[in-house]
């Protein structure tokens, strides 16, 4: 039965899967597979039988032990079953593509449920968090989403705009979908009372707790022993920021789920093994961020199960890891994690388990995919205008408003620079020339121009000033984006004031994405016209036209400064879109004009501003 839970039609439903596992009422489907994976015991059973009513596991078995009758028989007695793969923290906003187009492409590649990391979406549509996630679900949609409301709304006390408290937290919690709070980042919020964020963040914790849902983490660059047992005490269950296998084996110690990433998942894994994990239980593979490209690519969550295998896993455990841990942690047993009576008939067939190479998916007790091909259309849904226009500028901007004024009578004026993952109290200061009473950038200094747009209040609002390394240094060419973590405010970096302005005009007429202006040409778009974050077309569509975005930026001269964290690499500086992020480890960034901070320098932690230039 597809839709979202709902509590009174759960226990109807169940009552009739009790007759159906007594054989007093016919199955719909017996599934009959050549081994299958108990998550629970980590243990086969061979030649099993998955008896399925109404989309859900009513009956499992050795061959020959359901008693009842089945519609239909489907022999696939030469493929071994899993559970559907879940994902414990994904931000589906980062596949670029609305939930039904979502189901396409991750179904087919194992994931049939996810816990959806909402504070991108949260920060644009507040109070239409729930209506949003539970849409396609209830239009039909295989894939299951739990959402978790961000807590990150706004993500500092510094900044303005969306705003969610504890109050409705307590709404969302009342859907039997919504699996808790997503992670909670102002780490300066919830140890400083002083701080403008403390009382909000509180409040959310404490509704989320009151109603038994999950309060999730974000330990990025907690490492010592004081600050790992802060974060436990605050409740604060999990962590996936966890770069070392020292690290993920301390925060383990202090009670915290540790969700590991694939970047870090061969030294985590790794280490863990050798330190003598025994009890893998606290921890889950997942996702966090992966664009439609890179799963069109990789893969979904059957890549973090492959890696967790090549790392070194028993392919049994690295299974538990996507399946039953992330279930449990999450307290989503009772529907998803395994294939066993009353959870959803949501099951994986491979041809090789230990390869994990994935034959067919069955959700919801029908096939749905063949190899990687998606079987179903995907469902519709009528987008609104709440969801469609969020990009309100509310002006044409000019290049006036990009430009940075200087003192009467200077020649030369001071600027603080910042660069991508600037984690340092201390900020470089460099020397700008001045002409005709405006601060010019400096391409022999590798300093180029950036900017944050308010896409909120039709105020048209630009703060801006100079960075260093990591634009482009033709003249004439900007690139900017409507996916800015955490606010999402639009961001632009740029050589010319002229074509910043060029660039976000045409964003803003398209409703959000990517813009590329090179010698003032707009040379590439990419369409998100939900939330600015998504598009409402299929993956391979979004592909395509990231794709021409790579292929135009190959033709810029982009900065690159050596000295940079080891992420960032030199070429189009697409990880911009993650360096406007105001929580751990963050310091001083460049935030939307606030009555705190209205040219916008502040550092995060201690909510000191100063001015762009000096």
């Amino acid at each position: 039965m597809a839709g979202n839970i709902d509590f009174d039609q759960e226990i109807e439903l169940r009552k009739k899967l009790v007759q159906v596992a007594l054989g007093r009422q016919p199955a719909d489907v017996l599934l009959q597979v050549g081994r299958l994976l108990d998550t629970g015991t980590a243990s086969w059973i061979e030649e099993a039988d998955i008896a399925i009513a109404d989309g859900r596991v009513a009956f499992v078995g050795p061959r020959g032990s359901y008693t009842g009758k089945a519609t239909k028989t489907v022999d696939r007695s030469k493929l071994a079953a899993v559970p559907g793969l879940g994902e414990v923290h994904k931000h589906i906003e980062s596949s670029h593509i609305t939930p039904e187009y979502e189901a396409a492409l991750v179904l087919p590649r194992g994931n049939t449920w996810t816990c959806e990391a909402s504070h991108e979406l949260s920060n644009v549509l507040p109070k239409q968090t729930l209506d949003f996630w539970l849409a396609a679900r209830g239009a039909g949609s295989p894939l299951k989403i739990f959402p978790l409301p961000g807590s990150a709304v706004p993500p500092t006390g510094w900044e303005h705009g969306a705003h969610l408290d504890g109050a409705d937290q307590s709404g969302f919690m009342q859907s039997p979908m919504t699996a808790g709070l997503d992670e909670v980042m102002d780490w300066p919020a919830i140890t400083q009372a002083e701080n403008p964020g403390h009382e909000r963040l509180w409040s959310m914790i404490g509704a989320t707790m009151k109603a038994r849902g999950v309060v999730e983490g974000h330990g990025a660059g907690l490492r010592d022993l004081p600050d790992i047992n802060a974060f436990a005490a605050a409740g604060l269950a999990s962590d996936h920021e966890a770069w070392t296998a020292e690290e993920a084996w301390d925060k383990l110690r202090s009670g915290l789920f540790i969700e590991i990433r694939v970047h870090t998942m061969d030294d985590i894994i790794k280490g863990l093994i050798e330190r003598g994990l025994k009890d893998w239980s606290q921890v889950a593979v997942t996702t966090d961020d992966r664009s439609a490209t890179d799963t069109l690519r990789l893969g979904a969550s059957d890549y973090n199960v492959r890696c967790a295998i090549k790392a070194g896993l028993p392919m049994e455990t690295a299974v538990q890891l996507a399946t039953i841990n992330p279930a449990r942690h999450m307290r989503l047993t009772p529907w998803v994690g395994s294939v066993t009576p009353g959870r959803f008939a949501d099951i994986v067939l491979l041809e090789d388990a230990q390869s994990f190479t994935i034959s067919e998916v069955w959700a919801d007790g029908q096939q749905v995919s063949q190899g990687s091909d998606y079987l179903l259309d995907p469902v519709h849904i009528d987008w609104p205008d709440w969801a469609r226009n969020t990009v309100n500028i509310g002006r044409g901007l000019t290049a006036d408003d990009f430009a940075i004024t200087a003192e009467s009578g200077r020649n030369t004026m001071q600027a603080p620079v910042l660069r991508p993952f600037h984690w340092s109290d201390e900020v470089p200061i460099r020397t700008l020339p001045v002409e005709n009473g405006l601060v010019q950038r400096d391409h022999t200094q590798n300093i180029t121009k950036f900017s944050i747009i308010d896409r909120y209040s039709g105020k048209g609002d630009v703060t801006k000033m100079f960075w260093l390394g990591c634009g482009p240094r033709d003249a004439d060419t900007a690139l900017c984006c409507s996916m800015g973590h955490d606010k999402h405010n639009v961001w632009c970096v740029g050589s010319s004031d002229r074509a910043m302005a060029q660039a976000v005009n045409a964003l803003a007429d398209m409703g959000g994405g990517w813009v590329l202006v090179h010698k003032g040409e707009v040379t590439a778009r990419v369409r998100y016209e939900i939330a600015g974050l998504m598009t409402a077309r299929p993956a391979e569509d979004n592909d395509a036209e990231m794709r021409a975005l790579y292929k135009a930026a190959d033709q810029v001269d982009w900065m690159y400064e050596p000295s940079f964290h080891p992420r960032w690499q030199p070429g189009f500086p697409e990880r911009l879109a993650i360096a406007t992020l105001t929580c751990a480890p963050w310091r001083w960034n460049l935030i939307a004009k606030s009555d705190h901070a209205p040219e916008g320098l502040i550092h995060v932690v201690t909510g000191e501003t100063r001015p762009v230039v000096f």
